[in-house]
C-alpha cells in the first residue's frame, strides 16, 4: 500500500515512491490548456445552455418552497477558548460545509462562508436560510483553513478577509490555483496542493485527495483552479473532508492511503435534478456508499462517525431542504450501519469524537 505522506514539510520531489505514484495520477485531471479537468468518465460539467434548462424546469416544472429563516433546529455550540486540549477532538458544525473542529491543541475551520448569501452579490443570488452558528467574531484563534474549492458557498471572499484580520498567523491548505484569490484577499501563509500532496503544519498532517467537481466563480476561471478533499491527522486521529464532490472511484484509494478515519465529513445536499447535478454532487444514497468506499479497506477498525454536511442552509437545487438528512438515514438504516455512527447535526452542535 502507498502512503501518502511523503516528508515533513512538502511534496512535489522528484523521487520514486509515493511521490511518483502521485504525479502519475495528478496528469490525469491536468488538460492540455493548463486548466484541471476530472479523469474519470461521465464527468464533463454541462454547459451553459444546460444550465438555463434546469433554471426553466425550476420555474415552469412544481417544486419544494423554500423554508423560512431560522427552520431548523440550532444547538448552542460548546467550544473551547482559545483551545482544546491536546487529546480533545471535538466538532462544530457551523453551517453548510463549515466544520470547527478542534483537535491536537489546534483549531481547524473547514471552507468558511459566513456572509449572507452565496453570491458574487449581496443583494442577489442564494440566501442564507440559517446564520453560521457561531458567528465568525465568535471562533476561536484559527490555526488552520481548509478550502476545497473556489465556489460562492464555499470560499467567501467578506470571510476571508475577516480571517486573515483577526487571525493573521492562521495557514491557509487550499488546492492548487486558488492561492492567487486568497492572498489578493489578505491571507499570507498560504500551501497549494496537488491531489495526494501533503503537508505537516503545527502537527497536523495534511494531504489534498482527488474529487468529482469543477471551479469557476465567473464566465473567464472555469476549471483554472483544482477542487479537492482532504485528509489530516494528528495524534493519530485522522478525519476526512470530502469538501464538493460527486461520487467518484477513488474514495477507495482515500481510505486505504489515508485511513482508518475517526471522523469523515460528507455531502448529502444539492442533488437535484439528477441529470445535472450527479457529475458534481453526490446524492444521500451516494454519500453512503462513499462512506462504505472509505472503510472498506479497514474492515477490523471502528466505524468512524459521519457528519452530513452541505444541506440546510441555502437553497441552491430543487429538493426539499430537509430531504437530505430523511434519506441519508434511511440509506443508512438500510445498509445495516451502526445508529449512532451517523450524525445529522443540528446548526451550532457540537460532538465529541472518540478515539
Amino acid at each position: 500500500m502507498l502512503s501518502p505522506w511523503v516528508d515533513e514539510d512538502m511534496t512535489n520531489h522528484n523521487t520514486a515512491g509515493p511521490v511518483a505514484a502521485a504525479t502519475a495520477v495528478s496528469a490525469a485531471h491536468r488538460a492540455p490548456d493548463g486548466s484541471f479537468c476530472n479523469p474519470w468518465p461521465d464527468s464533463e460539467v454541462h454547459g451553459y445552455l444546460d444550465v438555463l434548462r434546469m433554471l426553466l424546469e425550476r420555474h415552469t416544472k412544481a417544486r419544494a418552497k423554500t423554508p423560512r429563516r431560522g427552520t431548523f433546529p440550532i444547538a448552542t455550540p460548546e467550544i473551547s477558548y482559545p483551545r482544546a486540549g491536546d487529546s480533545d477532538f471535538t466538532a462544530t458544525w457551523v453551517g453548510h460545509s463549515t466544520v470547527l473542529l478542534q483537535c491536537g491543541g489546534l483549531n481547524v475551520l473547514t471552507d468558511p462562508v459566513f456572509s449572507q448569501r452565496a453570491s458574487p452579490v449581496q443583494w442577489l443570488g442564494p440566501r442564507r436560510v440559517m446564520d453560521p452558528v457561531p458567528p465568525l467574531d465568535a471562533l476561536p484563534p484559527l490555526d488552520i483553513v481548509l478550502l476545497s474549492h473556489n465556489h460562492y458557498d464555499h470560499l467567501d471572499n467578506p470571510a476571508v478577509k475577516r480571517i486573515a484580520k483577526a487571525h493573521p498567523h492562521t495557514t491557509w491548505i487550499v488546492p492548487l490555483g486558488l492561492g492567487a484569490y486568497i492572498r489578493n484577499w489578505g491571507a499570507r501563509d498560504i500551501v497549494e496542493l496537488d491531489w495526494w500532496q501533503q503537508t505537516v503544519r503545527n502537527g497536523l498532517r495534511v494531504t489534498a485527495t482527488p474529487a468529482r467537481h469543477f471551479s469557476g466563480r465567473w464566465l473567464r476561471d472555469r476549471n483554472r483552479s483544482l477542487w479537492c478533499g482532504f485528509a489530516f491527522e494528528i495524534n493519530e486521529r485522522r478525519s476526512f473532508f470530502a469538501g464538493d464532490t460527486a461520487y467518484h472511484p477513488q474514495f477507495g484509494e482515500i481510505g486505504a492511503r489515508c485511513g482508518p478515519f475517526d471522523f469523515v465529513m460528507l455531502p448529502i445536499g444539492a442533488y437535484d435534478p439528477r441529470w445535472f447535478m450527479h457529475v458534481v454532487h453526490a446524492g444521500p444514497e451516494e454519500a453512503v456508499q462513499i462512506y462504505q468506499d472509505l472503510i472498506a479497506p479497514h474492515p477490523g477498525a471502528p466505524l468512524p462517525i459521519l457528519l452530513g454536511m452541505h444541506w440546510g442552509t441555502f437553497r441552491l437545487t430543487q429538493e426539499p431542504m430537509d430531504e437530505p438528512p430523511r434519506r441519508t438515514a434511511a440509506r443508512w438504516r438500510a445498509a445495516g450501519l451502526e445508529a449512532d455512527r451517523l450524525w445529522i447535526a443540528r446548526c451550532g452542535e457540537t460532538r465529541g469524537v472518540a478515539g
